[in-house]
């Protein structure tokens, strides 16, 4: 069983040699220092990636993880915003970005911190008039030099092929970084009529880039990205969800369906419980990563939800704490390898106090779990 049909197979609950065994959401850079100093790594190839140039290991093909590929079109602003310095000393760095965001940073170890935000692109409607133009196809800069040759490769591949929306591929967190937080909340009340205009926006830009990217080439899977719930609960009500939300949602997974994609989840971190069933309403009919932290229980979600898709769960706090800690996590989840539809995954990044002989002893324990060797 190849790795595209082990993904398919274990999504649409059928019989799987084993559930995927996929890499880290993303691995902190301060991780990386700690494993460098602690003797490892020197023969694995470190790659640069974001915008930051944070060192990000890779180590997919040394633990045997699963592959995927990605789509990789951005949702977002195009033209983006230029990229613009404002401050920069030892310490940090303020900056506005492609999104229009202005932040400050320290300069050392981004991923590890959270940025602070100074200033969104959009205050008033004339704002937004000004800069929507930027929400547009543009397919000749949208869209990779060489995207003709990378879809004659997918069109034979034997991995799954995913296209995730990343920061703009949503009705909440794309908003939040357009307006900020604050502002965003208070356009529920205050101008209701022009929030739902911008998430209409928003989705037929969603709908034109993929039905543009479906001329080409079918994709295996779609997520959506939010991220709008804390460790407590949601940051809106589920009702004002089901009123702004579901119907956008729906206009964009009722037209991938239509085009015979039946995979759809979303990435949102914190305690989700009550969007879940708004979010199958709306059409997605998977969710990822269940932070344990925030009270998250994948046994609890499957019992409850014996059709979603579960992806993630796997508390990333016990990869710091003993061999048998780390055990009793994988075989807690254990029982969702055989119900299928759940891939298991760390709930989130690998922070630095995990070490490397702990982190290569999760992986190497859950695919021997996974396998039916233990």
């Amino acid at each position: 069983m190849n790795e595209r049909e082990r993904f398919l197979n274990t999504c649409r609950f059928k019989p799987v040699d084993r559930p995927p065994l996929w890499p880290p959401l993303a691995i902190w850079s301060k991780t990386f220092k700690r494993w460098r100093e602690e003797g490892y790594l020197d023969e694995y190839q470190v790659e640069l990636a974001g915008e930051h140039t944070d060192k990000i290991l890779d180590l997919s093909d040394f633990l045997g993880c699963d592959r995927f590929d990605e789509v990789g079109i951005y949702f977002g602003f195009c033209p983006g915003f230029e990229h613009k310095i404002i401050e920069e000393t030892e310490e940090y760095i303020t900056y506005r970005n492609h999104e229009g965001i202005t932040m400050k940073e320290f300069k050392e170890y981004r991923d590890s911190s959270m940025p602070q935000f100074l200033d969104f692109p959009v205050k008033t409607r004339q704002d937004y008039e000004d800069v929507k133009y930027r929400w547009q196809l543009n397919f000749e800069e949208r869209f990779p030099e060489n995207w003709e040759e990378k879809c004659k490769i997918w069109k034979h591949r034997k991995i799954p092929l995913r296209m995730w929306a990343d920061r703009e591929g949503g009705f909440f967190g794309p908003l939040r970084n357009l307006f900020g937080f604050e502002k965003l909340m208070y356009l529920f009340y205050d101008d209701p009529d022009f929030l739902e205009e911008v998430m209409d926006d928003k989705a037929e830009l969603m709908i034109k880039i993929l039905d543009r990217i479906l001329e080409d080439i079918q994709f295996d899977y779609f997520v959506f990205w939010e991220d709008m719930a804390s460790n407590h609960g949601p940051l809106i009500s589920p009702e004002m969800f089901e009123k702004f939300m579901v119907p956008r949602y729906k206009k964009v997974t009722e037209f991938l369906r239509s085009n015979g994609v039946d995979i759809i989840m979303v990435d949102s971190d914190g305690e989700i419980s009550e969007l879940i069933p708004l979010w199958l309403e709306a059409g997605v009919n998977g969710i990822w990563p269940f932070e344990v932290q925030s009270g998250m229980d994948v046994v609890k979600v499957r019992e409850e939800y014996e059709d979603l898709i579960i992806v993630g769960g796997i508390d990333k706090r016990v990869l710091a704490k003993t061999k048998e800690d780390i055990d009793k996590e994988i075989y807690r989840v254990a029982p969702l390898f055989e119900k299928g539809g759940y891939i298991p995954w760390l709930d989130h990044s690998v922070p630095p106090d995990v070490s490397f002989d702990n982190y290569l002893y999760f992986y190497n324990k859950l695919e021997s779990v996974m396998s039916g060797r233990e």
